[in-house]
């Protein structure tokens, strides 16, 4: 399992996986624009407050689905004192739960409390990194509710309930209303067409179900952005995959179908942020301070051990004191598509699948070459 990881943007956004709730922040970088942009249409711009007869509607529904979802631990069910982290699933029937990828992501042992705090081992059928979906099968006693998936996908404006455990809670109920559909958070590395819900969600509550008027599950969580704050605190906006019954995702990971993410292997640190999604034009800016010469591409200041990036001798940016390029590749092209940045090298790599190779265009020292390079699955280097 893996730890919350912030992005900020600019210093305004924060645009953060809503991953387990464990002890280490590792940082990770986002797109320096709204953390998720839908259409006008379909996208609400002031959602009204719950009125008191959805608030008690919805009380009513957290009270009745609660023990259709789960706990789930990193940890094995028979010893789990303190477990490495904590996400949420919520079981749809014949013992299987749907949750988030990165809640059950790089866990050697899982396991899932039930709402009688007893627990029960845990088995992964199918996941999909990139819509960041698992099924996972627990071996739960044949009179565990099931919570039952939507028909047809919800509307802006729609009150919506969550039942997750976040910030060490257990199963608790957030309540809001759907503000937009179809969002996009900008990112290569975060589902795109998500959810969009005004609930003040937490890690922790990553995996939980967001469940329509009708108590029907129509997303499960994902992320959430935290821009500017309020009076009460930092504005947050979360998101959710949708679901529903006839979702052609669901069926193939009832299949144990299992689509790892293609990654190379390099990092950003937090202090160039805000040349992540960079506009070409705006290059020259940023390459007076570091000197990064006059053609915009991707550069990167981590290379991570035996990755593909390291095999295929990809070289991280080293500055010396006076934050001056002293060396570091600056990546112009993947398979012949210009890229212009971080960003950029992202969504392009994630056209292709683990175990197939890339050509990159590359700036070294200022003399154009090309590399060979072998993308990898995510599990491989565990990031």
């Amino acid at each position: 399992m893996s730890a919350l990881r912030p992005a900020a943007v600019r210093g305004l956004t924060v645009l953060t996986a809503l991953l387990l709730g464990g002890a280490t922040v590792h940082a990770q970088t986002a797109a320096p624009s709204s953390p998720a942009t839908t259409p006008a249409q379909r996208r609400a711009a002031a959602p009204a407050p719950l009125s008191s007869s959805e608030t008690t509607a919805l009380t009513a529904l957290y009270r009745k689905l609660r023990p259709a979802v789960l706990r789930i631990e990193d940890c094995p069910p028979n010893n789990c004192r303190e477990p490495n982290g904590v996400g949420t699933a919520f079981h749809i029937g014949d013992g299987y739960a749907l949750t988030a990828y990165h809640v059950i992501f790089a866990s050697k042992t899982l396991s899932a409390q039930t709402v009688d705090r007893k627990r029960y081992a845990v088995q992964v059928i199918g996941y999909d990194d990139q819509s960041d979906l698992a099924l996972i099968r627990v071996n739960l006693p044949a009179s565990t509710p099931a919570l039952p998936l939507a028909e047809n996908r919800p509307r802006v404006g729609d009150p919506a309930l969550a039942i997750g455990n976040g910030a060490g809670e257990f199963l608790v109920s957030k309540t809001g209303r759907l503000t937009g559909l179809d969002s996009d958070a900008g990112r290569a590395d975060f589902p795109p067409g998500t959810l969009e819900l005004n609930a003040p969600l937490v890690p922790g509550d990553s995996g939980g179900p967001i469940i329509n008027a009708r108590g029907e599950a129509v997303g499960v969580v994902s992320y959430i952005s935290v821009e500017g704050r309020t009076a009460s605190g930092p504005r947050i906006t979360a998101y959710a995959v949708p679901v529903t019954q006839t979702d052609a995702k669901l069926t193939a990971l009832r299949k144990g179908v299992k689509l790892d993410a293609p990654v190379i292997g390099i990092g950003l640190a937090p202090q160039l942020e805000a040349a992540f999604a960079l506009p070409a034009e705006a290059f020259p800016e940023i390459s007076r301070y570091f000197d990064l010469g006059n053609t915009p591409g991707a550069f990167f200041t981590s290379v991570s051990p035996g990755s593909p990036a390291a095999r295929a001798g990809l070289q991280p940016l080293t500055l010396n004191d006076q934050g001056k390029r002293i060396s570091g590749d600056i990546v112009t092209a993947v398979n012949g598509r210009t890229i212009a940045n971080f960003s950029d090298f992202q969504f392009a790599v994630r056209r292709y699948r683990p175990g197939e190779t890339i050509t990159l265009s590359v700036l070294r020292g200022g003399r154009k070459i090309e590399l060979k390079l072998v993308l990898a699955a995510r599990p491989e280097i565990g990031n």
